[in-house]
């Protein structure tokens, strides 16, 4: 058994399906963005709108983490946005993962909704980079976990 849980609590086994993904190597900021913009949506949608942020035709919109970062065609109610293709790669990996999940359990995977989807920042892998005159420069890489709960609508 894991040694870690799902935040969502009370989910009815009948009608959800679960996944996560555990130490991501993307980015947390950009995996908030998009679990931010696609929370709510049908799971067909949100893997269609993945496909075209890494196809580079649709932008997410970046609500928290906006300063200068430019602005971005075609977001509605939002300036700013970007493209974050490695954090959308990863996320389309593990809403394919919960998709599997609700085949298995017998739901209709076109029926799915996102009910809830949460980006938290894992451990960090620290690394350090030699300088000059015994000198050291940290070279962090942070983690991220991803947990996804679909309902049958």
């Amino acid at each position: 058994m894991p040694s870690w849980k799902y935040s969502v609590k009370g989910l009815d086994p009948d009608r959800t399906a679960i996944a996560s993904g555990r130490d991501l190597r993307i980015s947390p900021k950009a995996a908030r963005e998009i679990c931010n913009y696609i929370r709510g949506m049908n799971l067909q949608k949100a893997k269609e709108v993945l496909r075209e942020v890494i196809e580079l035709k649709r932008a997410i919109p970046y609500r928290r983490h906006k300063k200068k970062i430019p602005h971005r065609r075609g977001l509605q109610g939002f300036y700013a946005g970007r493209y974050p293709v490695k954090a959308a790669e990863a996320i389309l990996k593990v809403l394919e993962a919960v998709e599997a999940n609700a085949e298995f359990k017998g739901l209709y995977t076109d029926r799915l909704k996102i009910i809830h989807i949460a980006a938290q920042k894992g451990p960090v892998i620290k690394k350090y980079i030699p300088r000059a005159f015994g000198r050291s420069t940290p070279y962090f890489e942070r983690l991220t976990h991803i947990e996804v709960a679909v309902e049958e609508v």
